[in-house]
C-alpha cells in the first residue's frame, strides 16, 4: 500500500529534521543506559542496575514521544539505526559521570530546537518539547546527585559500595 500523501504539515523542513535528530538522540540515550545497567549487573551493583534499567525504558519512551509527534504532525519519523555503545566501564562512578554528560548533551539539543521552534513561530513544537525541559531539569539533577554520592560515600571500600548501590538506586524514587 503506498504512504498517504501528506500535502500539508505546520513542520518546516529543518524543525522536523532537528526532532528527528532528537529522536535518535533519546534512542541512543536508551541504548546508553541499557549498556550501563548490564555492566552495573555483571559487577555486582543489582540496585543501581535495577535503576538504569528503567532509565532505559524511561528514554526509549522519550523516543517513541518525539518519534509519534513527527508523524501527528504530518512529517516523516525517521527509524534511528542502532550503533555502537561503549559496554565496559573503568568505574561505578565513571557510568554515573558518563551519564551526567549525556544527559547535558541531550538537554542542549532540546534547547536548540526550541531555539528553532521560537525563530519558525512553531508554538505546537515547541510547547511539545516544554515537557521535555521539564524532565531534563529532573534527569540531570538526578545524575548530579548521583555524582554527590561518589563525594559523601568512600567508592573504594567494600561497604562504600553497598551504600552506593542503595542509595543510588533511590534517586529515581525520590
Amino acid at each position: 500500500m503506498k504512504d498517504l500523501l501528506r500535502t500539508k504539515t505546520s513542520l518546516s523542513e529543518g524543525i522536523e529534521q532537528l526532532l528527528n535528530l532528537q529522536a535518535k538522540i533519546e534512542s541512543d540515550a536508551s541504548n546508553k543506559y541499557l549498556a550501563m545497567a548490564a555492566w552495573l549487573d555483571r559487577n555486582g551493583f543489582a540496585n543501581t542496575a535495577s535503576y538504569l534499567y528503567k532509565q532505559a525504558e524511561e528514554e526509549r519512551e522519550h523516543f517513541l514521544k518525539v518519534f509519534k509527534y513527527i508523524t501527528e504532525m504530518g512529517g516523516i519519523a525517521i527509524t534511528p539505526t542502532v550503533g555502537e555503545v561503549q559496554q565496559e566501564f573503568a568505574s561505578f562512578k565513571e557510568v554515573f559521570e558518563i551519564a551526567l554528560q549525556n544527559e547535558i548533551a541531550v538537554t542542549k539539543a532540546i534547547n536548540k530546537i526550541i531555539a528553532k521552534c521560537r525563530a519558525e513561530n512553531d508554538y505546537a513544537t515547541e510547547e511539545f518539547m516544554m515537557w521535555y525541559v521539564a524532565e531534563q531539569r529532573e534527569e540531570e539533577i538526578n545524575a548530579r546527585r548521583a555524582l554527590e554520592l561518589f563525594e559523601l560515600i568512600n567508592e573504594n571500600e567494600a561497604a562504600g559500595k553497598f551504600a552506593l548501590d542503595v542509595q543510588i538506586a533511590k534517586i529515581g524514587e525520590a
